[in-house]
């Protein structure tokens, strides 16, 4: 009986620790995708002098989700197939699309992330683009920003940052850098 109560306790941790995570590559001036909406800039400098013996091992982060949320223009520019057995949820203001693979909400999306985080399963992947991203910065929802720092300055693209966000401290967890890209992993702070 103790075991089956210790499990359970387990259980509702996990289900209670269920995070909303912002994870994202960005040029040094703040862009995340090019004009385009390309994103094959994102690499590093192929130098490895300052790499840091931890990695940001994408493969561990993404057994870590069960569920994307991106805007339109993600949908639309990434390959999905990288997310099979994923949840792909895609907030967008147009109507009547069709993807047997895809969630399209058209709503309040925060909200509806907020009663997805509620329910309980593996973290939710904040995936961009910028748009969506902005309203739940403006919202104070994200619990975890992981920031990909890439060698390069764009010029123009889409942006990753708004103006008019609320000011949210932020504590820095971990930093690991590899071939010139630097990964920041922040929680907000208590």
């Amino acid at each position: 009986m103790c075991v089956i109560g210790k499990k359970r306790k387990k259980v509702e941790e996990y289900i209670m620790s269920r995070r909303i995570i912002f994870n994202m590559a960005m040029s040094i001036d703040g862009y995340i995708a090019d004009d385009n909406g390309g994103y094959d800039w994102i690499v590093g400098d192929g130098d490895d002098t300052n790499n840091t013996d931890k990695k940001f091992e994408y493969t561990e982060f993404l057994d870590t989700i069960d569920t994307l949320v991106m805007g339109y223009n993600s949908y639309r520019d990434v390959n999905l197939d990288d997310f099979k057995g994923k949840k792909i949820i895609v907030a967008t203001s147009k109507e009547n699309l069709s993807d047997d693979c895809v969630s399209f909400i058209n709503s309040d999306i925060c909200g509806f992330i907020e009663s997805l985080k509620a329910s309980g399963g593996k973290d939710i992947w904040l995936f961009g683009g910028g748009v969506l991203i902005d309203a739940f910065i403006k919202r104070d929802m994200i619990d975890t920003y992981i920031i990909g720092i890439i060698p390069v300055i764009l010029g123009k693209g889409r942006k990753l940052f708004y103006d008019d966000n609320p000011k949210i401290n932020l504590h820095m967890d971990e930093c690991t850098t590899q071939q010139g890209i630097a990964i920041f992993r922040y929680t907000k702070r208590k």
